[in-house]
């Protein structure tokens, strides 16, 4: 059987042409014409047999076979990535301490430090999983060189990489003990404070005159997925890894309000950057793209 080797080039193209759905631009940020950026679609589409992309108004979308290579090909760049990063920093040494929300423990952490690991064995690298105001004042002090938070606006320096739709969440089992046309106080299901969205959860019903009251507090976000799945109350949260027994509430029917995204950025200290901290964030960006839906990642 004779194997066809995608090209890496071409790839690369195929992939920016999507993401800034049109392959002018893709040209411009890939420093090609965009003569060039088109040649090496045609290659592609010549190598996989299959038309990829078409146009959608004055930009351009994958065909379905184009989604099908887009997600092959994303990975396939960031082990390239990965593999020549390795490759050309044989030696990098020392250490790097890294700060990750809770949310992105359990899917995110364990991606970035496994593809860290194999590519810089011999940096050590230490990770804490913290709450936003935390991570923050670590960064702060010079304890973390890297850290992983909501972006609430505090930091102009901060480098946007996603931005996640936040919801009410409720029991997938248990129907609301609240209205707003009874007019009782919400139960909320909260982390304990500081908290950046139970601040946002109490200034938006706040603002929209509706009373709460604090029904269940937790440490954690497993609490908070356990109290609100039980029905005590509701969430305010990203619907990023909640519990199979919690749902996203329609903010309309339930008289809730309507609620924004919030912004997910790399922080870091003020300080030189070292080139493992540079190295961990490339490794960090490639993990949430593999993670999080495209609609949700913030384009360059």
């Amino acid at each position: 059987m004779r194997f066809t080797n995608l090209d890496m080039d071409a790839l690369r193209s195929f992939v920016a042409g999507i993401e800034a759905g049109s392959f002018a631009q893709a040209a411009d940020r890939l420093g090609r014409s965009t003569s060039a950026v088109s040649a090496q679609l045609k290659k592609l589409e010549e190598q996989t047999g299959t038309e990829l992309v078409r146009r959608s108004g004055r930009g351009l979308v994958p065909t379905d076979g184009g989604e099908v290579l887009l997600s092959y090909a994303r990975r396939l760049l960031n082990l390239n990535d990965e593999a020549v990063g390795a490759v050309r920093s044989p030696e990098l040494e020392g250490w790097v301490r890294l700060g990750i929300q809770e949310d992105f423990g359990e899917t995110v952490l364990p991606e970035v430090l496994g593809r860290f690991a194999r590519a810089h064995p011999k940096v050590r690298i230490e990770g804490r999983i913290g709450r936003n105001s935390e991570l923050r004042e670590k960064i702060a002090s010079g304890h973390l060189d890297l850290a992983l938070v909501w972006d609430d606006g505090a930091s102009s320096d901060a480098e946007r990489i996603a931005a996640l739709p936040l919801c009410w969440l409720g029991s997938a089992q248990e129907e609301p003990l609240w209205q707003a046309a009874r007019n009782e106080p919400l139960p909320l299901v909260t982390l304990e404070a500081p908290c950046l969205l139970r601040t946002l959860a109490c200034n938006r019903l706040d603002s929209e005159g509706l009373a709460w009251r604090i029904a269940f507090v937790s440490p954690s976000l497993s609490g908070l997925w356990a109290a609100t799945a039980a029905g005590l109350g509701v969430a305010l949260r990203t619907p990023f890894v909640r519990s199979a027994d919690v749902r996203v509430l329609d903010a309309l029917q339930h008289g809730l309000p309507e609620l924004p995204s919030l912004g997910l950025s790399l922080l870091r200290p003020a300080r030189t950057e070292s080139s493992a901290s540079r190295h961990l964030a490339t490794i960090i960006r490639q993990a949430l793209h593999d993670t999080l839906p495209e609609a949700w990642m913030s384009q360059p």
